[in-house]
């Protein structure tokens, strides 16, 4: 006997492996078939289609229950001429989680990258998308599952992220001829939605810079690292995780330069801050503050474990800091728009905050920018002495190199704090 009318379920393939029937015909879905191979520990399945026989896939990658699941949208897509074959993936959790598992891997991407994925897939795409057949994936599935759902429980611009998340891991299987087609090649965010992306006003204005910095020096004369974090970003408008991960090989005192490499950064290209007069000595007082205090090593911002401040030690130090009333962040958008206000000139301006620059502004950056950006923080820095800054020089910690507390971070066991949102800081 060569072929056997059954319902096909695993079970049912398990028992008629131990026989030598070589065709299995599904009773219940007209044309599906699974042949079993010579040693019959695999077998393969096809449907049927005006006598041609459609190669789906392989027994077990794809179980009974994955091929049935799938069977409306293999039909559909053989009705349009774009073939049967179906990967191993039947859910899109499953190509979700293959995606989980390349960004984990990838080290171009940031930590943080990595890490906001990573909580995005798992929070919000898989318990709403889990499920759901990749055949089914269509503008009415992903509207009526997804974005409805997604945006009843949280905000727009994070359903965007989790949206533009999985529009990329499509692409990414079907670039990798993992799927058979990309069911988001045509669908955009806007089709759902028409809000536009928030922007989140800064905690902190310019009529504040006075009140600032007088906690921020008071912070600086009884913790030190924690006083000086904040005071970079200020002072240089630089990102947490810039900053953070400062090295004492990366400040140059008698150039006056501070080097930010590559991976530090989330634009991926190093970035040169010039360091002025006020920022120098500051740097020269905490490097006799830390040796005084015991500590001779490579970081700027240690923590007890030797290596630099993670990301949720950061955040710590500004939920101490802004104590609820602001974040890092607001520090990095009060400086730009401090420069604004000041005069400084809107590229000077882009190329201190570090932002992506296209291709054509690039092409027109002279060679005297690093110049115009000392000329920039000069006068930025001019600014702030007048807010209070230049008080910095009478404190005790700086003027005696007393070691003060806080000059390096605890190491916390467990979930780390994180400060505010991780989506894309710009």
């Amino acid at each position: 006997m060569t072929s056997a009318a059954v319902k096909i379920t695993d079970a049912e393939i398990k028992r008629q492996a131990a026989g030598a029937v070589r065709d299995l015909r599904d009773i219940e879905n007209r044309g599906l078939y699974l042949r079993f191979t010579r040693d019959r520990a695999r077998a393969s399945w096809y449907l049927v289609l005006k006598g041609k026989w459609n190669l789906v896939g392989s027994f077990p990658d794809l179980s009974a229950k994955q091929v049935v699941a799938a069977l409306p949208g293999i039909r559909l897509r053989l009705e349009a001429g774009t073939g049967s074959n179906l990967s191993k993936w039947v859910t899109t959790g499953e190509l979700l989680d293959w995606y989980a598992d390349r960004m984990s891997r990838d080290r171009s991407l940031s930590s943080k990258r990595k890490k906001t994925g990573a909580s995005l897939i798992k929070c919000h795409l898989k318990p709403l998308l889990g499920e759901v057949a990749l055949a089914s994936i269509n503008k009415a599935t992903l509207d009526d599952q997804f974005m409805w759902p997604a945006q009843e429980a949280i905000g727009i611009d994070y359903v965007r992220s989790a949206f533009q998340l999985l529009a990329l891991a499509f692409r990414q299987a079907f670039k990798l001829r993992l799927i058979a087609s990309n069911p988001m090649k045509d669908v955009k965010f806007s089709d759902f939605s028409k809000a536009k992306v928030g922007i989140k006003p800064s905690r902190l204005r310019g009529t504040q810079l006075q009140d600032l910095i007088a906690r921020l020096l008071d912070a600086i004369d009884s913790a030190p690292a924690d006083g000086l974090l904040a005071l970079m970003m200020l002072c240089h408008g630089t990102r947490i995780g810039e900053t953070r991960q400062a090295r004492w090989a990366h400040i140059s005192l008698a150039e006056r330069e501070w080097f930010i490499p590559a991976e530090h950064t989330k634009t991926g290209v190093e970035h040169h801050l010039p360091l002025t007069e006020q920022v120098r000595q500051l740097l020269i007082s905490y490097r006799d503050i830390q040796r005084a205090g015991g500590y001779d090593g490579q970081f700027l911002f240690p923590s007890r474990s030797g290596n630099a401040l993670s990301e949720g030690q950061a955040s710590a130090v500004f939920v101490r800091l802004g104590q609820g009333e602001w974040t890092s962040h607001d520090l990095r958008k009060v400086a730009r728009t401090g420069w604004a206000d000041i005069g400084i000139d809107h590229l000077i301006g882009e190329l201190l905050i570090n932002h992506a620059m296209g291709h054509n502004v690039k092409v027109y950056i002279q060679s005297d920018v690093m110049s115009r950006k000392r000329d920039a923080l000069e006068k930025w820095h001019a600014h702030l002495d007048s807010k209070g800054l230049d008080r910095i020089q009478k404190l005790t910690g700086f003027r005696s190199g007393d070691s003060g507390n806080a000059l390096e971070a605890t190491d916390h066991k467990g979930c780390e704090p994180l400060q505010e949102s991780t989506i894309g800081e710009v």
